[in-house]
């Protein structure tokens, strides 16, 4: 089922142990059936989708959700859109130039508080 963009994303986010099928880490090769449920760890935000059915063939995204029933709670997605309006990036004006040394030990510390 398509829940990354691509191949490569999916492969990564499986080695790096971000999936779970029925608790259980999985490989990348690894088939699904209808009625399983994927976790899925992301930055701030576990996901839990179904499988109501398998294709032969990929689909498009847009078509994902004839496939996939999402089980993830209404407080997760909110959370994470909390987070992310928490952290909003530090602009620099245009046309100030590179930051000098003093400067940039200044943006650091700042992200680091973030």
């Amino acid at each position: 089922m398509r829940l990354f963009k691509t191949r490569s994303l999916a492969a990564t986010a499986c080695q790096g142990g971000c999936i779970t099928v029925r608790g259980r880490r999985v490989k990348p090769s690894r088939s699904v059936a209808a009625g399983e449920e994927i976790c899925l760890r992301e930055p701030g935000l576990t996901r839990t989708v179904r499988v109501l059915a398998v294709t032969e063939k990929r689909v498009g995204a847009p078509r994902v959700a004839e496939y996939l029933e999402d089980r993830t709670p209404a407080e997760e997605y909110a959370r994470r859109k909390e987070e992310a309006s928490r952290m909003k990036p530090f602009v620099r004006g245009r046309g100030m130039g590179r930051p000098t040394k003093r400067e940039r030990r200044i943006l650091d510390a700042l992200r680091e508080m973030e």
